[in-house]
C-alpha cells in the first residue's frame, strides 16, 4: 500500500474511533440520532464498545508502526505535544480496557477521572492536531 492509502486508512480509523467513542455515551439516542433510518446501531452500546475496541487494536498498529519513524524525526514542540496526546490516550485507554475486566477493581472516583482524562486527550489532540494544520497551510500558502 502506498503512503495516501495508509493515510486514509488512518483517519478512518480515527474518526470511527471518535464516532463509536461518543456512541458510547448516550448522546446518538438522547439527540435521535439513531431514529435516522440506517443509524440505530448507533444507539446500541455493546456493538459500539466492541468497535471501538476493534478499531483502537487497529490504531495501536498504526501507532507502533509509526513510532520508530517518529524517533527519527527532529523533535519540535508541536510534534511533542500531539506525542504527549496520543500517549495520553492511548495510557487512559487501556486503563479504560484493564477497568473492564471481571477482576480488576478501580474506585469510582479513580474511574471517573480516567473517563474526563481519556475524553480530555482526545478533545486536546484534536485541538493540537487541527492546530498543526491550520498552521501548515499557512506555511505552504
Amino acid at each position: 500500500m502506498n503512503e495516501r492509502t495508509l493515510n486514509l486508512i488512518f483517519r478512518l480509523t480515527v474518526f470511527a474511533l471518535l464516532f463509536t467513542g461518543f456512541a458510547q455515551m448516550p448522546i446518538f439516542a438522547r439527540y435521535y440520532l439513531a431514529d435516522v433510518p440506517g443509524f440505530a446501531w448507533t444507539a446500541d452500546y455493546y456493538l459500539n464498545h466492541v468497535l471501538h475496541y476493534g478499531l483502537a487494536a487497529v490504531l495501536l498498529v498504526f501507532l507502533g508502526w509509526r513510532l520508530p519513524l517518529a524517533m527519527k524525526r527532529r523533535w519540535t514542540p508541536g510534534r511533542l505535544l500531539l506525542a504527549l496526546c496520543w500517549a495520553g490516550v492511548v495510557l487512559t485507554g487501556l486503563v479504560r480496557v484493564m477497568k473492564n475486566q471481571p477482576d480488576v477493581f478501580f474506585s469510582p472516583t479513580f474511574v471517573m477521572a480516567v473517563d474526563w482524562a481519556h475524553l480530555g486527550f482526545v478533545m486536546l489532540l484534536g485541538a493540537v492536531s487541527l492546530g498543526r494544520a491550520v498552521t501548515s497551510r499557512k506555511n505552504t500558502a
